[in-house]
């Protein structure tokens, strides 16, 4: 049996696709104010990461600016260079005036259209100086405004291979190396990720001498650099955390490889990371098969047919499949396409993104529900309830006596100077204000209430109120789950920590 035959037939773990609110939004927006009943194809930008979890795999992304900008938007739009979480994909969207049309577009045309691209920057080396155009996307759309619905489907082109890539071993990649190795490539990768000239590569080769030392190149390096005797990784960012199979973009990376440098055994590399950091325990290592003479299948009676013949395109395939069949999706925003619930969106977007990041346990709905009681509403009250809101905490209350003095909006953060002025506002009240405005989905409240200390003497016509206010204080403190006690001094935070103690409060 040969090595060819001993191996298995190399399999890819399909690229999947998430879609903000705000991406819905914008696109209504121009619809509207710009695109009309112009059809034209649009193009767009996605954003895709190298996976960071070992239980959950990183997602193609539209955003709100993957967009074109809007006309009065054009002399304030800034490009972003070198973001490590966004690595960008050129796509293009065909969006239909109507449900028919949507229905009626030639699905399998558009797809090869893509895949002529993509066979075409192969072959004319542009692949090799923006290698991103390996991975560039189709997006069709219905986006019915009245009802604030939208039909779509994506397409990620890849191209068939025929015969298909055979898989020899496909191991982590701290398993294929040396300790040495995996030390050279791990630093290598990491400094590759933490330049912002290079964070946003998504495919690259890895140069490993005989000493160990590992380089990692451009792919536009690949020529001059084959014959120096050196073991070579062709490395790609590999959104998927599947321990068993490479993501979707190495398919189209295989395709350049064997056609452009007519490579018949590749070595591949799938970069994943962890906490930010080259994890080779994650990532993957594989060598696979490719015939350099590929016949496709519509060109089988060609006399030129295969890789050489860079006029004949190969099959593609790439229709992403909606709860294991090829059909489009449809997400209804009636509900969801006002100012609010878009705040609300993006902010659970950042929970979330931190959350498969970093923090697989986070359990987001049990910090919305957390009740939270900021004593002080001062220096550290501000602080607090802003990075409260931060980490998705919304029900809030800040209890102060005091108000908004001159010297207080340069320090604490949720005041400014009009919240001086007539006397000053209560410090209570203007956080809540202030928080309300930053993010009006928070639940917040505000008491103008003193806290009764400790060595103060109380008038006698005094001593009801004071008594009013330890009983409101505990009430406070048993209705809410989570106390802060952020005044300035420690008389004032004595009988709350009482209170705390006796309820069994978290503070």
């Amino acid at each position: 049996m040969t090595e060819k035959e001993s191996g298995s037939v190399l399999q890819f773990a399909p690229f999947q696709s998430a879609v903000d609110e705000g991406f819905w939004h914008r696109l209504s927006s121009l619809k509207l104010n710009k695109f009309g009943i112009d059809e034209s194809p649009i193009p767009i930008t996605g954003f895709y990461s190298p996976c960071t979890n070992s239980r959950v795999s990183n997602h193609l992304s539209l955003i709100a600016e993957s967009l074109p900008p809007e006309p009065s938007e054009q002399s304030s739009v800034t490009t972003n260079v070198g973001n490590r979480n966004r690595c960008s994909v050129p796509g293009i969207l065909y969006n239909t005036n109507t449900f028919e049309g949507f229905h009626a577009l030639n699905k399998q045309g558009l797809l090869k259209a893509e895949a002529q691209k993509v066979w075409d920057d192969i072959h004319s080396g542009k692949a090799e100086e923006d290698c991103a155009v390996l991975s560039r996307f189709l997006l069709i759309s219905f986006a019915d405004i009245k009802k604030w619905s939208f039909h779509y489907w994506f397409a990620f082109p890849a191209l068939v291979l025929d015969p298909p890539a055979t898989l020899v071993d496909l191991r982590p990649a701290s398993q294929w190396l040396s300790l040495d190795e995996a030390e050279s490539l791990s630093a290598a990768c990491n400094e590759w990720r933490s330049s912002s000239v290079t964070t946003d590569v998504p495919f690259f080769f890895v140069s490993i001498a005989s000493n160990s030392h590992a380089t990692i190149k451009h792919l536009k390096e690949w020529p001059s650099c084959q014959q120096d005797g050196n073991k070579f990784l062709f490395g790609f960012y590999d959104p998927c955390h599947l321990p068993t199979n490479p993501s979707w973009p190495l398919r189209n990376f295989l395709a350049l490889i064997g056609s452009r440098w007519n490579l018949e055994k590749v070595c591949f590399f799938c970069y994943r990371e962890n906490r930010g950091f080259a994890d080779l325990s994650l990532s993957l290592i594989g060598e696979a098969l490719l015939s350099v003479s590929q016949g496709f299948p519509e060109h089988k009676n060609h006399i030129c047919s295969g890789w050489k013949d860079t006029h004949l395109v190969p099959n593609a395939v790439g229709w992403e499949f909606n709860r294991g069949k090829k059909v489009p999706r449809c997400i209804s925003l009636a509900q969801s396409m006002d100012p609010k619930r878009l705040a609300i969106s993006a902010a659970d977007l950042n929970l979330k993104l931190m959350r498969w990041r970093a923090l697989p346990s986070l359990n987001l709905n049990i910090l919305s529900a957390t009740k939270c009681l900021l004593l002080g509403a001062g220096t550290l009250g501000c602080q607090v309830a802003r990075l409260l809101m931060a980490w998705g905490v919304r029900k809030i209350t800040l209890l102060d006596s005091g108000k908004v003095a001159m010297s207080n909006p340069p320090r604490q953060s949720l005041y400014t100077l009009e919240d001086c002025l007539n006397g000053g506002e209560f410090k209570a009240i203007a956080a809540v204000k202030s928080l309300e405005r930053i993010f009006p989905a928070v639940e917040a409240e505000g008491v103008v209430m003193g806290i009764p200390m400790p060595g103060h003497p109380v008038p006698s016509q005094e001593e009801d109120s004071v008594l009013q206010d330890c009983r409101r204080l505990q009430v406070l403190i048993d209705s809410h789950d989570a106390i802060f006690l952020l005044t300035d001094t420690r008389e004032s935070r004595w009988l709350p920590t009482l209170l705390c103690a006796n309820s069994n409060k978290v503070d």
